[in-house]
C-alpha cells in the first residue's frame, strides 16, 4: 500500500515521501512570495533545510533563514524572529523542524502584525479575541519529527522566562494552512529524539483518550493513533530508514495533536514544570511520567483502558496488560524508568507540584490532579515505584 494521500481534516495536509518538493508551489497557492523559514539551529545545517531552502530560490521566491531557536523557545527568540521577519519584508512563514520550529514559526507569523504582547494571547478563555486577525500572517508547516504534531494545532508553546513557565498562547488562525508530511524528512532524526517525539504523540493520544469530557470523534483518532506508534515506533527506532514506520508515526503524531482538543492530563501537567525548570525534552519527560500517571489514574479510567487493550490486541487485555505494554515500550526504546535518569532532581519537587495543579492539562486528568496527588506522582517517578 502506497502511503500518499492528501487531507483536509484538520487542515490541508499533502502526505507521502517526496512531497517536500511541492513546497514552493505551495507557498505560491497561498500567496506567500517572500518567505521566511523558520527552523532550530541545529536543523539549520542539515542537508534537509539546505534542500528546501534551495527549491524556494529555485520557484522564485524570495526565502530566509531564522534558526536563533532554543529547544524550548523563550520570549527573546520570539523577539528576534520578528525582527527577522519585518526587516526582510516577509509575507509569510514556512515552519520547519520539530516542535520548536513549528511552534515558534506560527508564534511570528501569528505576531508579525499584533500591537499586544504576546502573554495578552495566552490560550485562557477569550484572550485570543484580543488579537487582530488581519495582521496573522499565512503559515506552511512542515515537519521534520514525529511527536509534537504542532503542525496541526492552533497554539503554540513558549517559556516564560519570569516565571519559568510554559505558556500556551492560542488563537484559531494560527493553524497553519497547509502541511506537507513527508516521512522521508524524519529519517534523520537520531534514535534518542525518534523515541522521545514518537512517545510524545503516544502521550497525546493516550491522555485524551483518557480525559473524561464527551468527544468521541477524538476517541476513534486516539485509538487508531496509539495501534500506529504500537505498530511503529520501536521499528522507527532501531531502524531509522524504515519509511513505512516513519509514515505511521508521522500520522500518528498529526492524530494525537487532532485528538488532544478533548484535553490531555497529569503527565503533561507534571512535564511542562519540569521541561520548563530542567530543560528536559518534552516527549522523553511524559514517557518517564506516563507509567506512574497511569496507577494513579487507575480507579477512572480501568474500563476504558481495558478497551483500548483489546483495540490493540494486547494478551489478556486488561489495565495491567496495557500497563506491561507501556513499560516495555518504554524500555524496548531506551525509555527512563525514574526522573534521576532523565537529570532531574527532586530538590524542586513542591514547586513542580505547585506548578503542575495550575498547569492548563491538569484540567483534563481522569482524577482530580491535587497538589498532593501531583507530588505523590512526582515522587513514584522519583523513586521508580510503579
Amino acid at each position: 500500500m502506497s502511503l500518499t494521500a492528501n487531507w483536509n481534516y484538520p487542515t490541508s495536509i499533502r502526505f507521502g515521501v517526496g512531497r517536500i518538493a511541492e513546497l514552493a508551489d505551495i507557498c505560491r497557492s497561498q500567496g506567500i512570495q517572500r518567505p521566511l523559514l523558520v527552523t532550530d539551529s541545529g536543523l539549520a545545517r542539515s542537508s534537509i533545510t539546505a534542500a528546501a531552502l534551495d527549491s524556494l530560490r529555485a520557484g522564485g521566491l524570495g526565502v530566509a533563514l531564522f534558526a536563533d531557536l532554543k529547544p524550548n523557545p523563550i520570549e527573546a527568540n520570539l523577539a528576534g524572529g520578528l525582527d527577522a521577519y519585518r526587516a526582510g519584508k516577509h509575507d509569510g512563514v514556512v515552519a520547519f523542524g520539530g516542535g520548536s520550529g513549528l511552534d515558534m514559526g506560527k508564534l511570528i507569523a501569528f505576531m508579525s502584525g499584533q500591537t499586544r504582547p504576546v502573554w495578552d494571547f495566552e490560550d485562557i478563555g477569550d484572550y485570543w479575541t484580543r488579537a487582530d486577525e488581519g495582521g496573522i500572517a499565512p503559515v506552511i508547516a512542515v515537519p521534520t519529527t514525529a511527536g509534537t504534531g504542532s503542525e496541526v494545532g492552533r497554539a503554540a508553546v513558549i517559556i516564560d522566562e519570569r516565571t519559568h513557565t510554559k505558556r500556551i498562547i492560542f488563537h484559531p488562525k494560527m493553524m497553519p494552512r497547509v502541511v506537507i508530511s513527508d516521512p522521508a524528512l524524519t529519517v534523520g532524526m537520531p534514535a534518542k529524539i525518534t523515541a522521545g517525539t514518537g512517545m510524545d504523540a503516544f502521550a497525546h493520544c493516550l491522555e485524551s483518550y483518557c480525559a473524561p469530557s464527551f468527544h468521541p470523534m477524538a476517541d476513534g483518532i486516539a485509538v487508531e493513533g496509539m495501534r500506529l506508534v504500537a505498530n511503529a515506533l520501536v521499528r522507527a527506532v532501531h531502524t531509522p530508514s524504515d519509511l513505512d514506520a516513519r509514515a505511521q508515526m508521522l500520522a500518528a503524531a498529526a492524530m494525537g495533536a487532532t485528538a488532544f482538543q478533548k484535553g490531555l492530563g497529569g503527565m503533561h501537567a507534571l512535564a511542562h514544570p519540569v521541561g520548563a525548570l530542567y530543560d528536559t525534552h518534552h516527549g522523553m519527560t511524559n514517557a518517564t511520567f506516563m507509567p506512574y500517571v497511569l496507577q494513579f489514574n487507575r480507579a477512572a479510567i480501568e474500563e476504558r483502558i481495558t478497551r483500548l487493550a483489546a483495540y490493540l490486541r494486547l494478551p489478556t487485555p486488561g489495565f495491567d496488560s496495557f500497563l506491561a505494554f507501556v513499560l516495555k515500550l518504554r524500555k524496548d526504546i531506551g525509555v527512563p524508568h525514574t526522573l534521576p535518569e532523565l537529570g532531574v532532581d527532586d530538590r524542586q519537587a513542591d514547586l513542580i507540584a505547585d506548578m503542575a495543579i495550575v498547569d492548563p492539562s491538569a484540567a483534563g486528568n481522569p482524577l482530580p490532579l491535587t497538589r498532593d496527588g501531583a507530588a505523590k506522582i512526582f515522587s513514584a517517578a522519583y523513586h521508580g515505584r510503579i
